[in-house]
């Protein structure tokens, strides 16, 4: 259970592929216009990454190492175009609204770099772990940017509009490079800070305490020795 612990805080914080490694910025500086969006690029993304880290850590040993970029693009791809139908038949709006940037899931760092780095070398469970928790970072991250620029820029949360006070700067792209940004920055500062806390809390624990006996002097050591 630890391990799977590690892999949830990995995709979730330490390796949050919007936020620490920037990977995915594409559609993160296009789809978060709006919360609603980002939320569901954010999801588009998650199931993609299930679904195809299950498949390719069920294939791993069978996909020839030469071939292998090649046979993922094609898995994720497939994937990619069921989804499409799915959200093609069931919930027209959101298809429309994601428009190129469904179909250039097949080509996102993020997938393929989970696929390359992950599922073709650990276990069905553990992939379809990291795939999860991997999906909910890059969803958690798209939906909070696009709660900021909706809500600036257009005055709205969530398509509920709430006031009347709109900064046409946060709808373009400009704003969404400005917002990234910042929330970049902050992202690794909290983290960075947390990391120094518990670096601390580690180094206190190491200390020697108080009611222990220090080790005798080396020089008095040798002292006794001579005589």
């Amino acid at each position: 259970m630890k391990r799977y612990g590690k892999i949830a805080y990995d995709g979730l914080i330490t390796n949050n592929a919007t936020f620490k490694l920037v990977l995915g910025t594409c559609a993160t500086l296009g789809m978060s216009t709006s919360a609603v969006n980002s939320f569901g690029m954010g999801l588009s993304v998650t199931v993609v990454l299930l679904f195809s880290n299950v498949i390719i850590s069920l294939l791993r040993k069978v996909i020839p190492n030469t071939v292998r970029i090649p046979a993922f693009v094609v898995i994720i791809a497939t994937m990619v175009t069921l989804l499409r139908m799915v959200l093609e038949k069931y919930i027209p709006d959101l298809y429309d609204s994601m428009g190129v940037f469904l179909p250039l899931i097949v080509v996102n760092c993020v997938i393929l770099g989970r696929a390359e780095a992950f599922a073709s070398k650990q276990p069905v469970l553990d992939s379809a772990i990291d795939g999860i928790f991997t999906g909910l970072g890059l969803t958690c991250a798209l939906t909070f940017i696009g709660i900021i620029r909706e809500f600036l820029g257009s005055g709205s949360f969530f398509g509920i509009q709430v006031m009347d006070f709109k900064i046409g700067f946060f709808t373009n792209a400009a704003g969404a490079f400005f917002v990234y940004g910042i929330c970049i920055a902050l992202f690794v500062l909290i983290t960075n800070q947390i990391d120094q806390a518990k670096r601390m809390k580690q180094a206190r624990q190491l200390r020697v305490p108080a009611g222990d006996q220090p080790l005798p002097p080396v020089e008095k050591a040798e002292e006794t020795e001579v005589k």
